[in-house]
């Protein structure tokens, strides 16, 4: 049976192992969610059928529509659990920082890892500063370093969810913080890692490009969905849940969720691509590159961009970057200015950040 806990909880850990030992599969909601929301996800979870052995269920991130419940194995997070206590230099009885909400995938195995490896986990916005070893995104990283008056200096972070760019790498380093970036998905667990020579396989990962699309094989894998379906597919061992990718040197470049491509014109335009070079312009924090509907041409290429704290973003300079660095046809050709949206775990929520655009909910900047 699944069991519904609040991601608020201030005795989450516990009612965690509490269902656990009554061999019941714990899923975290998240406070923040309208009661609709909560509503579909309870009705989601009565109907689920886990198979046996699940021990574990998340949601997915950035859903608008039904519920897609992943269901896994204790065995599917435990196998990684020694190699991600080697990268964040914990062990038993070592505090971790995890800001993101524990309705978020990337909370919920860390506080599983805390329960079987007897780790004090501090969860919440303000568990920033509050250990030397940090589970979080790129986003919450940078709020971490930003904290003025941090009680534990941050000594290592283990990051994923979204984009890290060199920039905060380099402010990581130059903070005396060891680095480690990942690449997984909510139904693949952990898939790639990067501690600054780039993506290679996450220990136990075996990967495959087929005709672009990235394929793995690993003891992590999700057992499958309650609720709605999802991208996952299986091959025998092997799993993919779309997302597009290329190898060189040994080294993968991620180049995005196939179904997030932009067709314009002839044109197909991967939106990662667009954003990675958005980042680099003055002023600029974070950025997500979208398509908006135009006509015979299919889509106009658009750019959401999301300036520092207190400065200002110029036009002429984010056009500047884009007609040096990209292809006429990848160049934005609508601009927008504010924050992005995200999802629970911190990723830019592509879909949102369109629907703000068309509706008129951010600033257009030409």
């Amino acid at each position: 049976m699944i069991v519904l806990l609040r991601s608020g909880d201030p005795a989450l850990l516990e009612r965690l192992s509490a269902v656990r030992s009554a061999g019941d599969i714990p899923l975290v909601g998240d406070d923040r969610w309208a009661r609709a929301q909560w509503r579909a996800v309870r009705a989601a979870a009565a109907a689920a059928q886990p198979p046996a052995g699940t021990a574990w269920a998340t949601l997915t991130s950035g859903s608008s529509g039904a519920p897609r419940i992943v269901l896994r194995s204790e065995e599917s997070w435990a196998a990684s659990y020694a190699a991600v206590a080697g990268y964040l230099g914990v062990e038993r009885g070592d505090a971790v920082a995890l800001p993101l909400p524990a309705s978020s995938s990337l909370t919920l195995f860390s506080l599983a890892h805390a329960l079987a490896a007897g780790l004090r986990p501090a969860v919440g916005a303000a568990a920033a500063g509050s250990a030397a070893a940090l589970h979080a995104t790129p986003q919450a990283l940078r709020a971490a370093l930003e904290t003025p008056a941090a009680s534990v200096p941050l000594r290592s972070a283990l990051v994923g969810g979204s984009h890290l760019d060199p920039a905060l790498r380099s402010r990581a380093a130059a903070a005396g913080v060891r680095l480690t970036a990942y690449y997984g998905a909510a139904e693949l667990s952990f898939v790639a890692v990067d501690s600054g020579d780039g993506l290679r396989a996450f220990p136990g990962v075996d990967l495959d490009l087929r005709d672009g699309t990235l394929w793995v094989r690993s003891p992590f894998l999700a057992s499958g969905y309650a609720g709605a379906p999802g991208p996952l597919r299986r091959d025998g061992a092997w799993a993919t849940v779309g997302d597009r990718a290329e190898s060189s040197g040994g080294r993968l470049r991620l180049l995005g969720r196939a179904d997030d491509a932009i067709l314009s014109a002839s044109a197909t335009i991967v939106p990662e691509e667009v954003e990675a070079v958005l980042r680099t312009a003055p002023g600029v924090r974070d950025a997500v590159a979208f398509g908006l509907p135009s006509g015979p041409i299919g889509a106009l290429v658009a750019a959401l961009v999301e300036p520092e704290s207190g400065q200002d973003i110029e036009l002429s300079a984010l056009r500047a970057v884009a007609a040096a660095e990209l292809a006429t046809a990848h160049r934005p050709r609508r601009w927008f200015a504010g924050a992005l949206p995200r999802s629970a775990s911190g990723k830019p929520a592509r879909a949102e950040a369109a629907r703000r655009a068309r509706d008129g909910e951010v600033r257009s900047l030409g």
